[in-house]
């Protein structure tokens, strides 16, 4: 996996939990969905890179 991808999509998942986490503290539902979305973004972006390695290996 591409060291940038990678870390792009740890970031993301680690936004999400964050926002999420936050969005369901302060009883926000928009928050918590975004969250969740960004959450999702990450984990799509990380199957994306697995795949590629999968098949230059």
């Amino acid at each position: 996996m591409s060291g940038t991808e990678k870390t792009k999509a740890h970031a993301e998942q680690a936004k999400g939990k964050a926002e999420e986490a936050v969005g369901r503290a302060v009883g926000n539902e928009r928050m918590t969905a975004e969250g969740h979305a960004d959450q999702a973004k990450g984990n799509a972006r990380q199957a994306k890179e697995d795949v590629k390695d999968t098949f230059r290996h």
